[in-house]
């Protein structure tokens, strides 16, 4: 599955985005403990999961992107045989 993260320069966006794209509850906030449940624990994530364009978000959001590069690494220790993959 790749979703493009074009346009994505807030937080909030990055999150409604992953909601609607990984099929994610309802209930799901707009925080990295809730992005970080979802992924681990409630939505059956496909085996490869590659974000694209994802520049304009690193930039705008670099706090942001660094804890989305460190939920990346801690995904691959977690779910081995899953990928969650910057393209």
């Amino acid at each position: 599955m790749t979703i493009d993260l074009t346009h994505i320069d807030t937080k909030a966006a990055f999150h409604l985005l992953m909601k609607r794209e990984l099929r994610f509850p309802d209930w799901y906030g707009v925080s990295w403990d809730a992005f970080w449940d979802a992924i681990i624990a409630v939505v059956e994530m496909p085996d490869v999961v590659v974000l694209e364009h994802w520049q304009a978000f690193a930039e705008a959001c670099p706090k942001d992107m660094q804890i989305l590069r460190q939920i990346i690494d801690d995904y691959h220790q977690e779910m081995p045989g899953k990928q969650l993959l910057l393209a």
